[in-house]
């Protein structure tokens, strides 16, 4: 089965969301919530920082077209993951950067990945997760950029694999 599934945390699902969907092989992106204690959080539990929860993307992929390394490469191009306290003006722990990993393949790319990042310098803040239950956003933030037609305010793609 070459159908897998990919979670990323990177600060705001919008902007995360959107960089996701624009890759070729990327068949859907789904915002919404992970790792937190609360079963079927609402944003505003989220935004609280009480549920423990990260806003997420669960990125539906194939990987016959494009790799889980080139997912998690793109993630880390998309957002500060040397940040610890949020994602440039989103500040609070809803907004970490964080992989939820769904085997230990996901993990050990990962891994190589933030040892390759660590190697060139860079204090990485990114945390590895097994995976866990994905809480679906609101129906408001899923596409929110397409909706709008309008581009992300806190992501922007900055090349660091090259």
């Amino acid at each position: 089965m070459s159908i897998k599934k990919a979670y990323f945390c990177a600060g705001c699902f919008w902007g995360v969301e959107y960089f996701f969907q624009k890759e070729e092989g990327v068949q859907s992106v789904v915002s919404g919530y992970m790792g937190g204690h609360i079963e079927k959080p609402s944003y505003e539990i989220v935004c609280s920082g009480f549920s423990g929860h990260l806003e997420a993307v669960l990125v539906v992929f194939d990987e016959n077209i494009i790799s889980y390394e080139k997912l998690t490469k793109l993630f880390f191009e998309i957002h500060d993951f040397t940040q610890t306290n949020g994602q440039g003006p989103d500040i609070g722990s809803q907004y970490l950067s964080a992989i939820f990993y769904t085997d230990e393949k996901q993990k050990t790319i990962a891994k190589d990945l933030i040892s390759k990042l660590e190697e060139k310098g860079y204090k990485v803040a990114t945390t590895l997760y097994p995976e866990t239950t994905f809480y679906k956003a609101e129906d408001y933030h899923q596409n929110y950029y397409k909706r709008y037609n309008k581009i992300p305010y806190c992501h922007s793609k900055k090349e660091i694999f090259i």
